[in-house]
């Protein structure tokens, strides 16, 4: 298992090995351009490619950086998935499409966050319904996110979170923190007021692949900081007693995360992409999960995302100076650990699941 040759060190990199390698092994490449640019001027673009026939029943997808510096796992699994000689699926009815930096503005910029500054996995509510309430962040929004970083302003901050924590209970104050909210921009988990050109675009790629004519659709949402170290944890977000759910406990077994039972490292999630493939393809065709790696304790993500958001938020951000780098490289090994044990641990477990996904569409 090379590991050095599935994963980069930049968004730049994983996006040039990205088209060399899907080029090589004779993927159908197409681009979506952000109209936005890196930190260095460099071009931004969610990139496609397409392997196996273009009329095919069912398709795998697979889709990195949802959460923008998260896109390192995800990139990797897909490079991983076309050196192992696996770039053509086994049954002749079924294709996949591999989608590379579907938020490539936070996969350049290390941020979790989209362009607008939200958070894509929050962003597929229907808004014509209005906004979702959180009135836990809002009680909490200056305790998550200090004006400053001094010490005493800090400390205070932390003793007002533990307070919550300690009133309401532990789940409580992860629903109140992540579960997503819509009236601070300048926090993290915001979920915005529209539809970014991220979840637009997953819009084009679903009509441009044609993927509401197909039989089944089996999506694969790579993302990372939830549960212990290395581990991948497929999260489903169908409801329960419907087929996808069904579909998911058939094909990934005892293994399954599902926080609307309970039973995950994540709460229930309002605005999940999942909903926008969902809307487009239809329930009834798609399997969707989010695959979950574990990176470092929850306390270091708490403290490194603090720290991005105040950056953008109360900051400067300058890629020339020492702080800037400091912070967004601290966000980057939250969300990107890099050693050799965890990049092994994270091809191991896509290989599995992937395979999985396949088997499960073979059923079908």
């Amino acid at each position: 298992m090379d590991v050095d040759a599935c994963f980069s060190d930049d968004y730049k990199g994983a996006r040039a090995l990205f088209r060399e390698r899907a080029a090589a092994a004779g993927g159908k490449l197409s681009l979506y351009e952000n109209p936005n640019s890196g930190p260095y001027g460099e071009a931004l673009a969610t990139d496609c490619a397409w392997f196996g026939p273009e009329d095919a029943a069912k398709v795998m997808v697979l889709v990195s950086a949802t959460h923008g510096v998260e896109g390192f796992c995800g990139s990797g699994a897909q490079m991983d998935w076309m050196a192992t000689g696996r770039a053509g699926p086994d049954q002749p009815d079924t294709a996949v499409l591999l989608v590379h930096a579907i938020n490539p503005y936070g996969f350049t910029w290390l941020r979790r966050t989209t362009e607008e500054g939200v958070d894509l996995n929050r962003n597929c509510i229907p808004f014509e319904n209005g906004l979702p309430a959180n009135e836990g962040y809002s009680e909490l929004a200056d305790a998550f996110l200090p004006r400053t970083r001094d010490e005493a302003t800090l400390r205070a901050a932390k003793e007002a979170l533990e307070a919550y924590r300690t009133k309401h209970g532990a789940k409580a104050f992860s629903v109140a923190r992540s579960s997503g909210q819509y009236t601070h921009p300048e926090g993290y988990f915001y979920g915005g007021t529209g539809p970014t050109w991220a979840l637009q675009t997953i819009n084009k790629i679903c009509d441009d692949f044609r993927l509401p004519e197909r039989k089944s659709v089996a999506v694969i949402d790579y993302h990372t900081g939830l549960g212990s170290f290395g581990y991948g944890e497929p999260i489903v977000g169908h409801s329960p007693g419907t087929s996808g759910q069904a579909r998911c406990r058939a094909w990934y077994g005892t293994s399954l995360g599902e926080p609307m039972l309970g039973k995950s490292s994540s709460v229930v999630i309002a605005g999940l992409t999942q909903y926008a493939w969902a809307r487009k393809i239809g329930d009834e065709k798609l399997t969707f999960i989010a695959l979950e790696y574990g990176t470092f304790d929850p306390e270091t993500g708490a403290e490194a995302l603090r720290d991005e958001h105040w950056l953008h938020a109360y900051g400067k951000v300058d890629w020339s100076s020492e702080e800037t780098l400091k912070i967004k490289n601290a966000l980057k090994r939250f969300y990107h650990p890099g050693t050799q044990d965890w990049k092994e641990l994270v091809l191991m477990r896509s290989r599995q699941v992937i395979a999985q996904t396949l088997g499960g569409l073979a059923s079908l």
